[in-house]
């Protein structure tokens, strides 16, 4: 592990849309796309894709440590990946989030915009697909595990599709949602299954339970005490009758939001992984004592936990102010 298997890149076109389409079941684009949905589009469609994509990235990292599943030997299989490496394989949780958000988006669009429902359809299957097929290519993935992993994100959505209301309308109205949207993420993180090696599937599960608990809370908040900051009745004419004006301020609530995200991200980093390096001694840069369940699980939860609540409640705040709404 660490030496990188040297290869050819005999197709580029290949090469780039497969690197490409990984990058869509990475933190690049759950960072960008999920709060351009809440940001753009619809609450109660965020909303929905957010606590379907935690939960079924939280079963997939699970079963991943469960299994024990080896990935792909290599040789004979070249990797273009070196990262997730020491990760199991089964299931693909490229293929399990790939699934979950993109029928999970059309399924919260569908009787909410005026757009054929075959194009939404052929649009999920192309993103899964691709997404999907860029683990076959960097050699990241047997066929089996992203099979597995395209079929378990699928079964999932049809057992909780029916409570998505249900599930909505608690979110939205419990008092009792935001101890329980902390608490229990932090408890299923500290309890996560213990591995003989250090792999990062503790740390990334941490990250997504902790930007899917902080985006809930910042939910139950404009909730209880705002005016939704963004009405959709701009967008209720249908994606083909989005006007240029919409677009325009579509891309500037993105460029604002995505700013103010990247810098809560970058100074919870630094705050946080100061305090707790001078509690347990040790320095920011020492990558061996990040990875200690006492230091990672906290510095992850709390900068990603500030992510979700500063790209639900901060941000919109923003927007607002600079007459973005």
């Amino acid at each position: 592990q660490g030496c990188t298997q040297k290869y050819i890149v005999k197709n580029y076109y290949y090469y780039y849309l497969f690197k490409f389409s990984a990058a869509l079941g990475e933190e690049v684009f759950y960072i960008t796309f999920l709060p351009f949905t809440y940001w753009n589009i619809d609450h109660s469609v965020s909303r929905r894709m957010i606590i379907i994509w935690s939960i079924v990235m939280y079963i997939g990292q699970v079963f991943k440590d469960i299994l024990k599943w080896p990935r792909p030997l290599s040789p004979p299989v070249v990797k273009l990946e070196r990262r997730t490496d020491a990760e199991y394989g089964m299931p693909s949780t490229h293929a399990m989030a790939a699934t979950a958000i993109s029928f999970s988006f059309l399924i919260a669009t569908a009787n909410q915009y005026k757009y054929p429902f075959e194009l939404g359809l052929v649009a999920a299957f192309v993103f899964s697909m691709l997404v999907c097929l860029s683990r076959l290519y960097t050699g990241m993935h047997t066929v089996l595990d992203v099979i597995g992993g395209a079929l378990i994100s699928a079964v999932l959505l049809v057992l909780l599709y029916p409570a998505w209301d249900m599930i909505d309308h608690l979110l939205l109205t419990s008092p009792f949602c935001p101890l329980l949207s902390i608490v229990v993420p932090l408890v299923l993180c500290y309890n996560y299954p213990k591995l003989d090696y250090y792999s990062p599937t503790r740390g990334d599960t941490t990250t997504i339970l902790g930007a899917g608990a902080g985006a809930t809370v910042g939910f139950w908040l404009n909730n209880q005490y705002a005016t939704p900051a963004y009405s959709s009745e701009n967008f209720q004419l249908g994606f083909p009758l989005i006007t240029s004006k919409i677009v325009v301020v579509a891309l500037a609530r993105f460029f604002v939001g995505i700013f103010v995200v990247l810098l809560t991200r970058k100074l919870m980093k630094n705050v946080v992984l100061g305090v707790l390096g001078y509690w347990y001694k040790f320095p920011i840069g020492d990558l061996e004592a990040r990875r200690r369940l006492e230091v990672e699980v906290p510095y992850k939860f709390i900068t990603y936990s500030s992510v979700g609540f500063s790209a639900t409640v901060i941000v919109p705040l923003l927007h607002k102010l600079l007459g973005l709404m």
